[in-house]
C-alpha cells in the first residue's frame, strides 16, 4: 500500500504523536510505503527509504489555534495535487481540509466543550475566552472531518459514544491505544532515592499536565491532606502550576514531590505503588496504561476513557462515577495505601492487562483496517452512490 498519513507531530514522545510514531513504525516494517504530511517527524522514521516526510511548517504563529489552521490550509495545499498517488489518507480529527479515508479520533472537542471543568466555566478571562474560542472552532471542525471520511477510529468506548451523538454517516472501529510492554515493566528494585523520593513510604503517583485543572491534581491533593501517611509524586512541568501553592495551602508540601517534566517516566512508575489519576475529561490516555503495563494499580474516572481497562472482569484499580468525589478519591487511595497485598493482585491484573494493549497488536488493528479501507476503495468504482453504511465495532 501507497499510505499518506496527515498528523502535527510523529515522535516517540506522548500522546497522539505517540501513537502515530508507533503505528508508522509498524507500517514501515512491513514494507508498506508511507508519506508523512507533518511538521516533526522522528529522523528513525523519515530516513527509513520507504518514507517520505513533506514538511507542514507552522513555527512562528503566536497560538495554537491559529498553528493548527495555518496546519490544515498548508497540508491541504501540498496534499491535493498528489491524492491520487495515495491507496489511504489517514488523518486524526480535523487537522487538514483534505477528505480522508481514515480518521483516528483522540480527542472530541464538542464533548469537551459541555464539560463542567472547561476552562471557560472557571476562568473569565482572556485564557477562558481563548479555550472558549479554541474548543467551539475545534467543535465545528471536527464535525466537518468527521463527516468527510469513510472510517472513524475512536480510541475507546466512550469516545465512540461522543462520536456517534454529532456524527453518524461513518462506520466505526473501536481500537484502543498501546503501551510498550518492554518499556514499561513492573521492577520493584530501583532505589527511589536515586530519583530524590522517599524510601519505605506508600507513594502514589500522578502524571501530566498539571497546569491544566482537566487531570483533576487539585481533588488528588484535597483528598492527600487527609491520608498522613501516603506520599504523592507528581510527574509534569511545574511552569505555571497553580498547585505547588495549593499543595502549601492544604499542608501537604512536605509529602507531594513534584518531579517536572520526565523523560524517565518507565523508571518513575517503578518506584511507585499505584497510580492516580481521577481526570474530568479524557479519552484514552496514554499514563494510564503504562502504569498498567508497570504493575500499578489505578485509580481513575469513568470519564477517562481507559477506565475500560480497569473495571473489567480482572479489575486493576478503582473507576470512581464522579470525578468532584474527594470522599471517593480519598477511600480508594486510602486501600491502596493501607494494603500491600490487594496492590499486588491488582498489579498482577494490571500488567496482564496492558499486554494485551501491546503496540504491536494495536499496529496491527490498525493495519488491518487500512489493508480493508484500500480494498473498498479500489471497488468503489464498482458501486458508484453507493453509501457506507454504519456499524461499530471494537478490536
Amino acid at each position: 500500500m501507497n499510505i499518506c498519513i496527515v498528523t502535527h507531530k510523529l515522535l516517540k514522545g506522548d500522546g497522539q504523536a505517540r501513537v502515530n510514531y508507533e503505528i508508522v513504525k509498524e507500517v514501515l516494517q512491513r514494507n508498506h510505503q508511507v508519506t508523512l504530511y507533518a511538521s516533526e517527524v522522528a529522523p528513525e522514521l523519515s530516513t527509513r527509504p520507504n518514507a517520505s516526510w513533506i514538511k507542514v511548517p507552522v513555527s512562528g504563529w503566536p497560538t495554537q489555534l491559529l498553528k493548527n489552521q495555518i496546519f490544515a490550509v498548508i497540508s491541504a495545499l501540498k496534499l491535493l495535487p498528489r491524492r491520487k498517488q495515495y491507496d489511504l489518507i489517514i488523518v486524526n480529527g480535523f487537522i487538514t481540509w483534505v477528505k480522508s479515508d481514515i480518521n483516528a479520533v483522540h480527542f472530541v472537542h464538542s464533548s469537551w466543550l459541555k464539560s463542567p471543568a472547561h476552562p471557560f466555566r472557571l476562568r473569565k478571562d482572556g485564557f477562558g475566552w481563548y479555550q472558549l474560542a479554541f474548543t467551539s472552532i475545534n467543535a465545528a471542525l471536527e464535525k466537518i472531518a468527521f463527516a468527510r471520511t469513510r472510517f472513524l477510529v475512536p480510541v475507546s468506548e466512550k469516545v465512540r459514544s461522543e462520536v456517534q451523538a454529532i456524527c453518524s454517516a461513518s462506520q466505526l472501529r473501536v481500537i484502543m491505544n498501546g503501551v510498550d510492554v518492554d518499556e514499561f515493566y513492573p521492577d520493584r528494585s530501583l532505589s527511589r532515592g536515586q530519583l530524590g523520593l522517599p524510601e519505605h513510604v506508600p507513594l502514589a503517583l500522578f502524571a501530566g499536565d498539571i497546569k491544566s485543572p482537566r487531570k483533576n491534581l487539585d481533588s488528588v491533593l484535597r483528598a492527600l491532606a487527609g491520608l498522613p501517611e501516603l506520599h504523592l509524586a507528581v510527574a509534569g512541568s511545574t511552569g505555571g502550576s497553580p498547585y505547588l501553592k495549593l499543595a502549601e495551602q492544604l499542608g501537604v508540601d512536605r509529602r507531594v514531590h513534584f518531579l517536572g517534566y520526565r523523560k524517565d517516566m518507565a523508571n518513575v512508575m517503578r518506584c511507585a505503588d499505584f497510580f492516580v489519576f481521577p481526570s474530568r475529561y479524557e479519552a484514552c490516555t496514554l499514563a494510564v496504561i503504562e502504569a498498567l503495563a508497570s504493575g500499578l494499580p489505578v485509580i481513575t474516572t469513568y470519564q477517562s476513557g481507559v477506565s475500560e481497562l480497569i473495571a473489567g472482569d480482572s479489575p486493576s484499580g478503582f473507576v470512581l462515577e464522579d470525578p468532584e468525589d474527594v470522599a471517593g478519591l480519598r477511600r480508594a487511595m486510602r486501600t491502596l495505601s493501607a494494603n500491600p497485598e490487594l496492590r499486588r493482585e491488582l498489579g498482577f491484573n494490571a500488567r496482564a492487562i496492558a499486554e494485551r494493549q501491546s503496540w504491536q497488536s494495536v499496529a496491527a488493528k490498525y493495519i488491518g483496517l487500512f489493508e480493508e479501507a484500500a480494498a473498498l476503495n479500489r471497488t468503489d468504482s464498482d458501486a458508484p452512490g453507493i453509501a457506507h453504511s454504519v456499524r461499530s465495532q471494537k478490536l
